[in-house]
């Protein structure tokens, strides 16, 4: 079983280098206009400017598409469902049920989102470690602490969740191994047969979900980690200028797409 959810690929590319929080902000934009572009060429635009960043970045393709393939199944089942339940123009009917050209269209603006939000996110943990990533976004949410929001223990969460679905997920994979090899099938049989021939993972995966769980927290408290107190960096964050060039030309250039495109017929 292969996630690439939380794996860090090591590299030099100008993506990789570039700080942390900064691609941080970059995301948010990224999604947030995602969901505001309502046209095809506003798509096109901010598929052109993902793809750069993907070429820049040196990922390999498989490991994005690794990613986005697990998902077919929902963007399929979504885009259904707005091309037969979306009122409009009648473009043909399978039994009673009716799709409609307004419909298409929201199946396709469906699709595009999802897929290039996913590619997009993926590229934030592939470049960024989860150290890096849980002091940027510890850093951004720093005026919080003023409101007593707990800052730094979200961030480690957050930072936890993400290192620990790789390793629960080769985990999830050694034990179906060892119990196909002790004879259990769970690959024939229907769709309800399959999914209950998985309840007798979730024992031992949640065994040893707890166990290390319980070995972290001995291991931070070995350490004497205490999210409250002021933590030390091996290497600390610094804007450089670069970053700042990045993130005024990012901050130009994806609401000129959003206003430019949106105007337009296609």
């Amino acid at each position: 079983m292969n996630v690439t959810l939380g794996q860090y690929f090591p590299g030099h590319s100008l993506t990789h280098r570039t700080d942390p929080r900064v691609k941080l902000v970059l995301e948010v934009l990224f999604i947030a206009e995602l969901f505001m572009v309502k046209r095809y060429a506003g798509f096109l635009l901010m598929g052109a400017l993902l793809a750069l960043v993907v070429h820049n970045s040196k990922i390999p393709l498989w490991a994005l598409w690794r990613g986005l393939r697990r998902l077919l199944l929902i963007l399929a089942f979504t885009s259904l469902l707005n091309l037969f339940y979306t009122d409009g123009r009648e473009l043909f009917t399978i039994w009673r049920l009716t799709a409609t050209w307004e419909g298409l269209h929201a199946a396709l603006f469906t699709i595009l989102r999802i897929s290039m939000l996913i590619v997009g996110t993926s590229l934030l943990t592939f470049t960024t470690s989860p150290i890096m990533l849980t002091d940027a976004l510890e850093r951004l949410l720093a005026p919080l602490k003023k409101l007593r929001v707990p800052v730094g223990e979200l961030a480690m969460m957050m930072t936890i969740a993400l290192r620990f679905i790789p390793v629960l997920s080769e985990e999830t994979a050694k034990i179906m191994s060892a119990q196909k090899a002790r004879g259990a099938d769970f690959e024939s049989g229907s769709v309800f047969q399959r999914a209950r021939a998985l309840i007798p993972i979730l024992v031992p995966l949640f065994v040893s979900a707890f166990r290390r769980a319980d070995e972290l927290a001995v291991a931070m408290e070995c350490r004497c980690y205490d999210s409250a107190m002021p933590r030390s960096r091996l290497k600390e964050m610094r804007m450089k200028r670069a970053d700042y060039l990045i993130l005024t030309g990012m901050l130009l250039l994806i609401p000129a797409i959003l206003m430019g495109t949106n105007r337009l017929w296609i």
